[in-house]
């Protein structure tokens, strides 16, 4: 089966849960920097935060436009780096990409962002923080649009349910879960992330 293929109606709980969580776990490794996809939620900006205070980045890259909540609302990564400074995060470890309105502009734009820190060829780890949920789009989008030789860490947020181990069962998790797979099946038909040959269970 392809990504273009995948029907959440026609697959089972543990086939949903495979697709969406084995590749998108921490792997302890510690990174360059820390990307943070962008939303307005304070799970991911705390996961950031502890990931930054535990030494396993040096820096946190916030990402995000204020295009989902109107001309009069501060943008994602403004809103994000007012948080992280709450939670002790240093001005200047705080980068920020203010353009992006979507998951994919969220990589594209952010590698101009390291680009122009870094050095997109010094980088050789990212540590990735997005909802539970998100994560395996996270991984997909970064495969098709971030050079080949960096790699991923993903440290999705802490929230108590909308887990690996529990997504099922709460409503909201799950609803967010199956939108997903529909969303990687569209876009991987679109062209908009690459298609390929899924392995389930």
């Amino acid at each position: 089966m392809r990504l273009s293929e995948l029907n959440p109606d026609r697959l089972s709980k543990e086939q949903i849960t495979s697709f969406m969580f084995d590749d998108t776990y921490d792997d302890g490794n510690n990174g360059d920097s820390i990307l943070v996809f962008g939303a307005k939620t304070i799970h991911r900006v705390e996961k950031a935060a502890k990931l930054y205070h535990d030494k396993r980045a040096p820096s946190i890259l916030v990402t995000g436009s204020a295009a989902r909540w109107g001309v009069n609302e501060a943008p994602e990564a403004i809103w994000m780096k007012e948080h992280l400074t709450k939670l002790g995060v240093p001005d200047e470890d705080i980068l920020i990409e203010l353009e992006a309105a979507n998951t994919t502009e969220n990589v594209i734009a952010s590698m101009m962002v390291l680009q122009q820190t870094y050095g997109l060829h010094i980088m050789k780890r990212l540590l990735i923080v997005s909802s539970p949920f998100h994560m395996k789009r996270c991984l997909l989008t970064l495969r098709t649009y971030m050079p080949d030789w960096i790699s991923y860490t993903f440290c999705s947020d802490d929230r108590t349910v909308g887990q690996r181990d529990n997504w099922w069962t709460d409503s909201t998790e799950r609803a967010r879960v199956i939108k997903e797979v529909h969303s990687i099946s569209k876009y991987a038909g679109l062209g908009i992330i690459k298609d390929a040959d899924v392995p389930l269970p």
